[in-house]
């Protein structure tokens, strides 16, 4: 391949933010849009004190510890906090009951003084509930537990642990996914007018705090007032100006038609790109991101081709994430014009990736949205992009303490 298919010029990249920015209008509008645009129904507490426990449940991986706020500072205990393997979840016939005791064991192992809420970083999807709970929709990433869909999470979790215990040691749980843990994080600081979470690792996604009265399709459901975090669930995001490899990837996907932003853009996908592009080379059958920069951070060893190619998939991944960017920021502004600096916590390995023989993923995501905020004439919004250690254990405690 000569020509660089994946290439996109600056008018493509604001068609594809202005998509975005009418998408996420309909989402906030109507129920099962394609920006979903799902509200969480809790406020986070600005300069929350407290102590409470935190659980990740990721895709397999799960964590615990506690985080204590206190003097504008987070204490996590431990550091990183206790990490289990969970992938004995996507054993056939695994059940509810399995899945809490193996959740408790780390737990119970920890000194409760007093009872304290749990906050927790579910990463499957769910419906947030307005109590801060959430429901089960549906299970992905390979596990199948049935008798849990539609299911209060929380609630279901704090009853084992204190039926468990003999006593209450948990209040209440609330749940949130990574995205809004990662935007929970970013309150941490709270000297900006606005805030982002953004996941562009594996999968993609963001989140952001929208004002109630936007998000019309809530009208009639309840007295809610104030702003929103709102999951956009971004990755099913279908982008004008894709290219015939992928809807190839689409097609072989085994989710035809669904998530085309994420098939596009993230790690889980950008090695099955490349490999489209060369049908008849043979590639390993994980091939992912992580390979993909391998690929352009050592050219001596690989074929030129491969090379330059990555290259042209790698920077489209972040060029398009930037417009994905300027459009949810386009929203933001347009509800509230006095925005100007936007702090986005941003997590992920592709977001962090470096490119050793040319520009890193962030960088190109960094000039590219002040590029197109510059075009649409909003040069004075300046935002901040910061990575955060445990970004999902202090986004979820902030959440508990809530």
């Amino acid at each position: 391949m000569k020509e660089n298919i994946f290439k996109l010029s600056t008018e493509q990249l604001k068609e594809i933010a202005q998509s975005l920015q009418s998408k996420v209008e309909e989402g906030l509008g109507k129920e099962k849009q394609e920006v979903q645009c799902i509200p969480t129904f809790i406020n986070p507490k600005a300069g929350a004190t407290g102590k409470s426990l935190v659980l990740d449940l990721g895709g397999t991986n799960y964590r615990v510890a506690t985080v204590d706020f206190s003097e504008g500072k987070n204490i996590i205990r431990p550091e990183n906090g206790w990490k289990k393997d969970l992938s004995i979840m996507k054993k056939p016939g695994f059940t509810e009951e399995q899945l809490y005791k193996e959740q408790a064991d780390p737990i119970m192992e920890i000194k409760i003084d007093e009872p304290m809420p749990i906050g927790y970083c579910f990463s499957y999807p769910a419906e947030s509930l307005p109590n801060g709970d959430a429901t089960l929709l549906r299970w992905t990433k390979g596990v199948n537990i049935p008798e849990m869909i539609d299911k209060p999470i929380g609630e279901s979790l704090v009853n084992y642990l204190n039926n468990k215990a003999g006593k209450k040691q948990f209040t209440k749980a609330n749940v949130i996914n990574d995205t809004v843990a990662s935007l929970f994080a970013g309150l941490t600081r709270s000297d900006y007018d606005a805030y982002i979470g953004l996941i562009v690792g594996t999968g993609t996604n963001m989140a952001t705090f929208i004002d109630a009265d936007k998000i019309t399709k809530l009208n009639g459901k309840g007295n809610f007032s104030g702003l929103l975090p709102v999951n956009l669930e971004s990755g099913n995001f279908d982008p004008p100006h894709l290219t015939d490899i992928d809807a190839i990837v689409d097609a072989s996907s085994g989710s035809f038609g669904a998530q085309r932003f994420e098939k596009a853009v993230s790690g889980m996908y950008l090695g099955e790109i490349l490999k489209a592009v060369f049908p008849f080379d043979e590639f390993e059958d994980k091939f992912d991101a992580q390979k993909l920069t391998n690929i352009m951070g050592y050219p001596d060893i690989h074929r030129e081709k491969y090379v330059r190619v990555a290259r042209w998939i790698y920077e489209r991944s972040a060029k398009l994430v930037a417009a994905s960017l300027a459009g949810l920021i386009l929203v933001m502004v347009s509800h509230n014009s006095s925005i100007k600096r936007i702090r986005l916590i941003a997590e992920g390995s592709l977001f962090w990736s470096e490119d050793r023989k040319g520009v890193d993923y962030k960088d190109i995501v960094i000039v590219e949205l002040h590029k197109q905020l510059s075009s649409f004439g909003y040069k004075d919004v300046k935002v901040d992009i910061h990575h955060m250690d445990n970004a999902n254990l202090i986004g979820s405690a902030i959440a508990a303490l809530s």
